[in-house]
């Protein structure tokens, strides 16, 4: 037995019989309260009728009595107005308290935590792969709209870091956010900690100047050194020593940058210069973004970004290679609105107070295609529609929030499978 399988009970009131309290008087539930994840007790504001009184209060919840004790809850004013100890096992017939006690042994279908407890215990993909073509469309229809925003919502927490860290400006947030998601994932920090390290406002002052804006992005790298060799990289050096003195900045270390196991199209000198080529290209790209209301609007802005010509030829410096165009892929701009355009337009129309720009991100996301990854294809193997970025975005996080994480008991698919007599192969 857990104390998440009893905070299960307790939430769902899963019992098949009247409860009573070790002294003998029944309890109804009128409110099991509001489930609390953080320190203090585990359900706050709970509204019950014992015997003939009417009680409202905390509830605190034991596998044993004894670990009220153990926990030292007794010494804790966080728990004075606890209305309710529940325990699956009352080991302390004798023990006085004034909190009355529910031992749940007995008040609900055993069977129902073996079956949670082999959910758990497979070693399936995902605990429920073999059963959830059972589960029906409109629960999971609405499971995956809410993973969908849980996973937004934690995106939002990154963007307002980038928005506190850049003092509130938008434009500056937007611009960090993009790119971490030219480094995807592979090089997402050392993209972020490059564009933390020039400001944005200095990258607007040479907008329409492709060549000055290169010089400061690959030179804010820690890639171009004075071991290039060749005219065109001696040339972007030289204006880099310029502009880093002028606006007194430190480039990052060039060893962050990871080559090993990427294709050279992936390179991230080819994704530098293509992350250089778009902000050349764009100014004022967040009222751009804010005002596109279809996917075709959105790739527009990002349609014929590719290298400088430089790096046509080249995939480090000083190598020359067989020429050939380096524009940003069709898949590669996807993921850039999957993973950084529209969770921005959504965080930013929430500060906003705008719910349109939120809908429109959301709307958008069913507009594209789907991730192809390892687990996405899982999930394709289990039944799930894959078909579009919406339903994708939402499987990932699924599967890294509460799958991994067994947490079958707060998730909505797991509930049903659990209720419906849900047997593991």
């Amino acid at each position: 037995m857990n104390e998440d399988f009893l905070h299960y009970l307790w939430k769902y009131r899963l019992f098949n019989k009247l409860l009573q309290t070790t002294e003998g008087e029944t309890i109804e539930i009128l409110s099991p309260g509001i489930h609390n994840h953080h320190a203090g007790p585990d359900f706050s504001d709970a509204r019950l009728r014992i015997g003939q009184a009417m009680w409202a209060g905390n509830v605190e919840i034991h596998v044993n009595t004894s670990d009220w004790l153990k926990h030292g809850h007794q010494h804790d004013p966080a728990y004075d107005n606890v209305v309710l100890h529940v325990v699956y096992h009352h080991d302390l017939p004798g023990f006085e308290s004034r909190i009355p006690v529910l031992q749940l042994r007995g008040f609900f279908d055993e069977n129902l935590f073996f079956k949670y407890h082999r959910f758990i215990e497979t070693r399936l993909w995902v605990p429920c792969a073999a059963q959830i073509n059972t589960v029906p469309e409109t629960d999971k229809a609405l499971w995956l709209e809410r993973m969908l925003i849980e996973r937004l919502e934690r995106k939002a927490d990154l963007i307002h870091v980038f928005l506190e860290t850049g003092k509130n400006n938008w434009e500056e947030a937007l611009y960090v956010t993009l790119a971490r998601s030219f480094g995807f994932n592979v090089n997402a920090l050392p993209f972020e900690m490059l564009a933390r390290s020039l400001p944005y406002k200095v990258i607007a002052r040479h907008t329409g100047n492709p060549f000055q804006t290169e010089a400061l992005i690959l030179g804010q790298s820690g890639l171009l050194t004075s071991e290039v060799s060749d005219p065109t990289a001696l040339a972007l050096l030289a204006e880099y020593e310029f502009l880093r003195k002028k606006y007194q900045l430190i480039p990052i270390a060039a060893h962050l940058w990871k080559f090993l196991r990427l294709r050279p199209v992936n390179f991230p000198t080819i994704r530098l210069s293509q992350f250089a080529a778009l902000l050349g290209k764009h100014s004022q790209l967040l009222s751009k973004i804010t005002s596109c209301k279809t996917i075709e609007e959105l790739e527009n802005l990002f349609a014929g970004v590719e290298t400088s010509e430089y790096w046509r030829n080249h995939y480090n410096f000083d190598s020359k290679t067989v020429k050939k165009s380096k524009r940003l892929g069709h898949d590669a701009i996807h993921l850039i609105l999957i993973n950084a355009i529209l969770p921005f337009i959504f965080v930013y129309g929430r500060a906003i107070d705008n719910d349109e720009l939120c809908n429109r991100a959301l709307d958008l996301y069913t507009k594209l295609p789907g991730e192809k990854n390892s687990i996405t294809q899982n999930w394709e193997k289990a039944g799930m529609d894959t078909g579009n970025a919406f339903n994708t975005q939402a499987l990932i996080g699924l599967k890294t929030s509460y799958c991994d994480k067994k947490r079958c008991l707060n998730c909505r698919i797991g509930n049903y499978l659990l209720r419906n007599g849900m047997e593991n192969e």
